[in-house]
């Protein structure tokens, strides 16, 4: 598909269709990279988008608990009171 640059103030910009919007899960924000002479244009990841599903399913599996002891510390044998 080709396209033309249009003018943005001084910057100029590509209007993507809608159908090539929504096949590549693009939403308000993208991330642009140039790799390679080419221009790559991204949907923006959002932080930690699917941990709460992950930690669900690692419950579900009983898969959810501490690799190491909890090590004592000062404060839990003098200062904290149940």
């Amino acid at each position: 598909m080709r396209a033309r640059l249009v003018r943005i103030g001084n910057s100029r910009g590509v209007r993507l269709p809608k159908p090539v919007i929504e096949e590549a899960g693009l939403s308000e924000e993208v991330e642009i990279r140039v790799r390679a002479g080419t221009v790559v244009i991204t949907s923006v990841a959002e932080p930690r988008a699917g941990w709460s599903d992950a930690a669900r399913r690692l419950h579900e599996s009983g898969e959810d608990r501490l690799i190491d002891q909890p090590t004592p510390t000062r404060f839990d044998e003098e200062e904290w009171e149940w």
